[in-house]
């Protein structure tokens, strides 16, 4: 199965096109503009409603991480739709678990488990003229990883050429934390699910195409995701 529209906008860019960004100020949100496990192992059960987990309840989920390489801060999960929370659900597919599905339309992304459960995770997904729906799988993980802007962008964006030869990982990176970069018959797509510190973005379609997951979601998703994992992306 190939990307559709999405993916031939992307022409020839490289994946940190996919997360390019709007002339001004050099933020992550500026790059990303332009371009379950089972019910007892999350320690939620009893704790979920309709409405998403409680607000205690999350802000153990999305609390600060001070032993990463980057020490991540809290989740403002104010400026978080409880619907959006990580929970476990149910969830009918016949997907083998360990499979990953990306909802664009609904803002999810969900990892298949054992007996019809899957874990659900709130998402930024592409923006209109952006999104793309097949099979894919996960080609390589990173962490931390490196960003490079390409020359389109550093076109656009002066203030990106510092850059050129790559942006350490950091907080300030737009890969973020960890990022799964997707393939296709052996050919890596330009998309990646990637940790997002933008909790305002969650439930919005911003990326020229990626995936993005608060932080502590991705992490918690990589973790558990091993290379050739399949990646089932539905339409829009």
């Amino acid at each position: 199965m190939t990307m559709d529209a999405g993916k031939a906008a992307a022409g020839g860019m490289d994946e940190s096109a996919r997360l390019g960004g709007r002339t001004g100020r050099l933020s992550r949100r500026s790059f990303l503009a332009g371009s379950a496990a089972g019910f007892g192992a999350l320690g939620l059960a009893g704790c979920a409603t309709t409405d998403g987990l409680i607000l205690a309840e999350a802000a153990k989920i999305y609390g600060p991480m001070p032993d990463e390489k980057f020490p991540i801060p809290a989740t403002d999960i104010r400026k978080v739709d409880p619907k959006y929370y990580r929970r476990t659900v149910r969830y009918e597919t016949k997907e083998a678990p360990g499979t990953i599905i990306v909802d664009p339309g609904n803002f999810y992304v969900y990892r298949i488990e054992e007996d019809g459960a899957a874990t659900r995770y709130g998402a930024n997904v592409g923006r209109a003229g952006f999104l793309w729906s097949g099979d894919a799988y996960v080609g390589r993980k990173s962490e931390w990883a490196t960003w490079t802007p390409p020359k389109e962008m550093i076109q656009r964006q002066p203030e990106v050429a510092k850059y050129a030869r790559g942006m350490p990982g950091g907080l300030d990176n737009p890969l973020g934390a960890r990022t799964l970069h997707l393939y296709q018959n052996g050919a890596y797509t330009l998309y990646t699910i990637y940790a997002s510190s933008e909790p305002d973005s969650i439930g919005s379609g911003i990326t020229s195409g990626c995936v993005g997951l608060l932080s502590q979601d991705m992490i918690h998703l990589y973790s558990r995701t091993p290379v050739k994992t399949k990646v089932v992306v539905l339409p829009g």
